[in-house]
């Protein structure tokens, strides 16, 4: 039999022990009371408080609950950005496509094509208009030499896109008068192309403004090429020098450029070392095939000011000029 725990029944006697003097004893009949003089009376049997004393301690308090794990932000976000390089990247090749083999834009910085083009005017030229040479590529980084897919090359009259000779990367812009093997010469201003003069007619002046703004007037003609191709030119000095020129005479596999501005261009009439039939150090002389970058089609957008002066848009925007043809 299991020893009770003193501690759990105070006062009560052991077998073999006499009471306490004092005190009677009677025997045990399975509920009668053992007293003494000094002692409370036990009333619970034995049994209960050994029930009491055995019984399970109570079950500890739960623990906080475990946390679910964290979901994969870092790996989300490398995915994301991985995703966005991709997009911009696929962009960049798809732009890159298009410049160098369809259209690519340009903008006006000068007058030399004035009134035809615009100083602030937007443009595309077509890539493919006379086929691909090195230059087609961004920084003239093309795989070969000459041009493939030619075609018929430029006509006269175009208005053409072109690395300078010079530097072979300078971008200029003329129009084509003279093809391989013409002869070009102008007398008072008046083109001569193989020995016969283009015929111009006068039309109303072109206005103007000086560096202050005040308006004035310069002389216009509607000029025509073999083959019914007309444009405008102005003529801002009739009696300068580069209106009478001796005979160019357009060598094989080059073009013969000028601008509408025909008094305030550098172009094929010029050498670019100083040397030949008309001296003008930093001309643009004869202009090779495969420095043709393409052909100017369309203005898509023209401004008369800063472009960045957004606040001034609604004033300076050539509303007018927006996509249309280049004659």
């Amino acid at each position: 039999m299991d020893e009770i725990d003193e501690k759990a029944v105070p006062g009560a006697a052991t077998f073999g022990e006499l009471p306490p003097k004092g005190g009677d004893f009677r025997p045990a009949d399975g509920g009668a009371e053992c007293t003494t003089a000094d002692a409370e009376p036990v009333t619970e049997p034995v049994e209960e408080v050994l029930a009491v004393a055995q019984e399970p301690p109570p079950p500890e308090a739960p623990g906080p609950m475990p946390k679910a794990p964290a979901p994969k932000v870092k790996a989300v976000e490398r995915e994301s950005l991985l995703e966005t390089v991709k997009t911009v990247i696929y962009a960049l090749l798809i732009a890159l496509v298009i410049r160098t083999f369809l259209f690519q834009p340009f903008n006006i910085p000068s007058g030399s094509m004035e009134a035809t083009l615009l100083v602030g005017d937007y443009l595309f030229v077509e890539k493919f208009a006379y086929g691909y040479s090195r230059y087609s590529f961004p920084w003239g980084l093309g795989p070969f030499s000459g041009r493939v897919w030619a075609g018929s090359g430029p006509k006269r009259g175009d208005v053409v896109v072109f690395k300078l000779p010079r530097d072979n990367s300078t971008d200029y812009i003329k129009r084509v008068i003279g093809l391989p093997g013409d002869r070009i010469q102008l007398i008072n201003g008046q083109v001569y192309l193989n020995e016969k003069p283009l015929p111009r007619v006068r039309v109303s002046d072109y206005i103007d403004k000086d560096p202050l703004g005040t308006p004035y007037h310069v002389v216009r003609y509607r000029e025509t090429l073999p083959g019914g191709k007309s444009y405008l030119v102005l003529a801002r000095e009739p009696d300068g020098a580069a209106n009478n020129t001796d005979v160019y005479t357009v060598p094989a596999g080059h073009y013969f450029m000028m601008g509408d501005n025909r008094d305030n261009s550098l172009d094929s009439r010029f050498s670019p070392d100083g040397e030949g039939v008309f001296q003008a150090a930093g001309g643009v002389g004869f202009v090779p095939a495969e420095n043709l970058v393409g052909k100017a089609e369309f203005i898509f957008f023209s401004n008369d000011g800063p472009l960045w002066e957004l606040w001034t848009w609604p004033w300076t925007v050539r509303f007018s000029r927006m996509f249309t043809g280049i004659d």
